[in-house]
């Protein structure tokens, strides 16, 4: 019997479209921006099978009728809006009217679920938002000492604090053992340097252990690949004419990596933006209309913190950006120096996309969903992880009941 998933804040789709390849069946995937539901309706419109059977709400999670869902919840997943703390964002956290995380814990005290995995950007980490960043992790730890109307949320930070400390809270109610990790998406395989917050947590009374899956990934295997052995060059067939110069700011690290060519890398080599696009015709050429959403979008320029991603490394942070048009880090730098934007379809493989799903919406529209979302091999991963330590414990729990049974 598999799983029950919900998926809040899903946008287009990356982080609940892991969860299933995960095992996970969907009860409800909830988002309240209407270009997103129609990129997930479009494509269930089309038979794409990942999405197809998923309870799609078009809601907001605060006035979702959450007694509607009937099922034992295994995971709540969910990034909630990042903006009032990303770095391009107006940091307010508290403040900003977008801040989700309290709507999170309230669908979590409803629920009770036996997980959850949420994602944010890694600007929650900051220090100008430790203490608001401390007080999201208790009320995960603690969702059922709820902040009372009057109470303001240092007041109700504190009075967590003292039921942590005290030990009150752990041995009555509701709990979770929550694990914070900041990650570069680069490090499992994902073909982008994509720092991000996951907060996983579990039901204390389920007693699993987890911690964060380990990279497979790192730079080191990728230099050792590209200028010690040269292997990545030979298999996509790029001739020392056409070689790049050695990065300035990696030549220490590269010479450190050809001074011993014993050492072989344990990792597998970071993936590249030329990894990623390999088989993707330029979008500029006729066979580019095989593919969808793969159109050539013109404008793009350098300017001052906007100067594109190199082929041969992991792209920059895709952003939703703000500025009428996504900024420079949704471009490509290409072999010749000049710079051109990612097409949709080239964004979405570096967001690990599948081929087949197609996004709606102009392309500032579906290159915002791209940018807000989780890629998806690596909520796959996550939340794999998540269903194997699930798995595990009800299977435990079950030869448990068994001995007792038979005793």
């Amino acid at each position: 019997m598999a799983m029950k998933s919900i998926e809040l804040f899903a946008g287009a789709g990356g982080l609940a479209m892991g969860v299933s390849l995960a095992g996970f069946e969907s009860l409800a995937v909830v988002e309240w921006d209407s270009w997103a539901c129609d990129t997930i309706r479009e494509n269930q419109t089309r038979g794409y099978p990942i999405v197809q059977d998923w309870q799609l709400r078009e809601d907001d999670v605060r006035t979702f009728d959450w007694s509607s869902i009937e099922d034992e919840v295994d995971l709540i997943a969910g990034g909630p809006p990042c903006q009032p703390f990303s770095m391009a964002g107006k940091h307010k956290a508290f403040g900003d009217k977008r801040d989700m995380f309290p709507a999170t814990v309230d669908v979590v005290r409803k629920l009770h679920p036996k997980s959850f995995i949420i994602e944010n950007v890694k600007g929650l980490t900051r220090s100008s938002f430790a203490n608001y960043y401390q007080y999201i992790l208790l009320q995960l730890e603690f969702p059922e000492v709820v902040r009372e109307k009057v109470e303001s949320w240092m007041d109700h930070f504190k009075r967590l604090q003292s039921e942590k400390t005290s030990g009150r809270a752990h041995n009555s109610g509701l709990t979770y053992n929550v694990v914070p990790t900041l990650v570069n998406a680069a490090d499992y395989g994902i073909p982008q340097k994509r720092e991000r917050v996951f907060i996983v947590g579990f039901r204390n009374d389920l007693g699993i252990e987890w911690s964060f899956p380990k990279p497979t990934h790192n730079l080191d295997a990728l230099l050792h690949s590209q200028w010690v052995t040269e292997d990545y060059w030979e298999r996509h067939r790029v001739p020392k004419r056409r070689r790049p110069d050695v990065p300035q700011s990696l030549k220490g690290r590269i010479k450190r990596l050809q001074a011993d060519t014993s050492q072989i890398p344990n990792k597998k080599p970071w993936k590249t933006v030329r990894d990623a696009l390999e088989s993707l015709p330029d979008p500029r050429k006729q066979k580019a209309k095989e593919f969808l959403n793969h159109d050539f979008q013109e404008g793009a320029k350098v300017y001052k913190g906007h100067t594109g991603s190199p082929l041969d490394l992991p792209a920059k942070t895709l952003k939703a950006g703000d500025h009428g048009v996504p900024g420079g880090e949704n471009m490509m730098v290409l072999e010749n120096g000049k710079v051109r934007y990612f097409s949709v379809r080239e964004s979405a493989r570096l967001q690990t996309f599948p081929d087949g799903y197609i996004f709606h919406g102009s392309w500032t529209e579906t290159m915002r969903q791209l940018g807000n979302a989780v890629p998806v091999s690596l909520s796959r991963c996550v939340a794999a992880s998540v269903a194997e330590c699930l798995s595990l414990s009800g299977l435990n729990g079950l030869l448990l009941a068994n001995k007792r049974n038979v005793a």
